[in-house]
């Protein structure tokens, strides 16, 4: 039992003990509301200071990874600093006006993290502003003459009639892909010339200012783009496909070894492992970065191993013959988690054979992963497709040639029997077998069908290799012999022998 008293402002309490005693526990003071409010914000701001501790690391840690953000942000730091001189500098600011703001805007707006995409913005917008400009002074000079009482009329009825052009221009895919940003300027600058036309008596000067300011802003950010730590979205797009290559083949070696359970060069951790097993993935959520990157590239100059008119178009079709083949392979993924297990007996009849059929076909694309990178005819690409082939008319053959008791098995002796019970024995038993082995026909067909998706990925990246001009490789038997990981002995020794 517990008494409690109130001392000048203290608690006490006072316990008492089975043998009669008590004992005081020490005094409390009360807290009051100030205490309280107090903890209260120093919680809160303990807290603020933490989320801002870790979110600095989060972004340092991003930094450190993808040092190329870092390089564009300095880089946008630059331009607007440089543009930002026109009002700093009474010459610079006299010289173009209170305008000097639309080359702010236009460093913001137009500076992107790749050369392409940057003079996709730059070239977009410097043209729609040049067209939508001539065109309002044009139509404002056709409206003075007009009059002061059709004037309005034939501003509203010329932006009405081009807006609605433009807009619907927009939908058109090829206008889309490569001009819509022109598009969206080339609205923007018409209406606002041609509606602040009607009450600014100047506005050939207004335009002009408007325009020099952004083409001095839009030649900014290409220079700084191009100059300064380039980052070309071609050479990104190259890397891209090739490192999807990779992953390709490392999932569908993953995928078939795993279903065997050999687990081979996948012996490593369980997240790594798991990493390259869903590697397809990769490829699958692809496609619109591909397209991006496919589309700046093209507005790009010639840099490093690329031409100016470099087939980008071609590595679409590469990536759409890769993600068809991901395709399988995440349904070949879908027979490694199936609960509808294969006896190890069975599995044990084609195993070695499907495990050769995946190794040829990895080694097929990452010789064509290599073909890109090196940019290089591969002179080996041919016989490790002979030898993918073989190994796909050899499981072939393997599935068809399953012993009879997996087909049409034999029930164990029993007692004789009717012969109407006895004919139902052995077609359950048949059914169960044929659903024992409808697992692994099912995988088989699969990786027949990859194997002819990879040669549609061979098509491509041989019809890139003839439109980028691939130079040809000088030593085939040392290419080939690095490829196959196979010694080539010497014919000569062997005619001698």
């Amino acid at each position: 039992m517990a008494q409690e008293k109130e001392a000048t402002g203290a608690i006490e309490w006072r316990i008492k003990m089975a043998d009669g005693s008590s004992e005081s526990l020490a005094p409390t003071e009360a807290r009051g509301c100030p205490d309280i409010a107090w903890l209260a914000l120093k919680g809160l701001v303990v807290g603020l200071v933490m989320k801002v501790c870790d979110f600095l690391k989060k972004a340092w840690d991003l930094g450190h990874k993808e040092p190329i953000k870092v390089t564009h942000g300095v880089k946008v730091g630059m331009a607007l600093t440089a543009v930002s001189l026109f009002y700093y500098m009474r010459p610079l600011y006299e010289g173009v006006g209170g305008n000097a703001m639309w080359a702010v805007m236009t460093v913001v707006v137009v500076f992107e993290n790749t050369v392409g995409a940057t003079l996709s913005k730059s070239i977009n917008r410097i043209c729609g502003t040049l067209l939508a400009g001539f065109l309002a002074i044009g139509i404002h000079w056709i409206a003075d003459r007009s009059g002061k009482d059709f004037e309005p009329f034939i501003i509203a009825f010329s932006v009405f009639l081009l807006a609605s052009a433009a807009t619907f221009s927009r939908f058109i895919p090829s206008v889309k892909a490569r001009f819509d940003y022109g598009a969206m300027i080339f609205i923007l600058t018409f209406s606002l010339v041609s509606v602040s036309g009607y009450r600014v008596d100047e506005l050939f000067d207004l335009a002009t200012q408007r325009m020099s300011t952004i083409i001095i802003g839009t030649c900014l950010c290409i220079v700084i783009t191009m100059i300064i730590c380039p980052i070309w979205a071609g050479e990104q797009l190259h890397t891209l496909i090739t490192g999807n290559m990779d992953k390709l083949a490392n999932s569908l070696d993953g995928c078939v070894a795993d279903y065997f359970n050999d687990s081979g060069d996948f012996a490593g951790s369980d997240k790594e492992s798991d990493k390259k097993l869903l590697g397809y993935k990769c490829v699958l959520g692809s496609k619109a970065t591909e397209e991006s990157m496919a589309n700046f590239a093209r507005w790009e100059p010639a840099h490093g191993r690329f031409n100016f008119r470099h087939p980008w178009k071609q590595y679409l079709k590469i990536g759409a013959s890769m993600r068809n083949c991901a395709y399988c392979i995440e349904a070949l993924n879908g027979c490694v988690s199936s609960e509808n297990k294969v006896s190890e007996l069975t599995k044990t009849h084609i195993s070695n054979t499907a495990i050769k059929v995946s190794s040829d076909s990895s080694m097929v694309i990452k010789e064509l992963a290599r073909t890109m990178k090196t940019m290089k005819k591969s002179s080996a690409i041919d016989l490790l497709v002979g030898e993918m082939n073989n190994s796909v008319l050899k499981l072939q053959e393997d599935l068809k040639s399953l012993p009879k008791l997996f087909i049409n098995p034999q029930p164990p002796l029993q007692e004789p029997e009717s012969p109407g019970n006895n004919n139902k024995t052995k077609a359950e038993a048949a059914a169960v077998a044929l659903m024992d082995i409808i697992p692994l026909v099912t995988l088989t067909s699969l990786l027949v069908e990859i194997v002819a998706r990879i040669e549609g990925m061979v098509s491509a990246v041989q019809e890139l290799a003839k439109l980028a001009e691939f130079k040809a490789v000088g030593d085939r038997k040392a290419n080939q012999n690095q490829t196959t990981n196979k010694v080539i002995p010497d014919q000569s020794a062997l005619q001698r022998v």
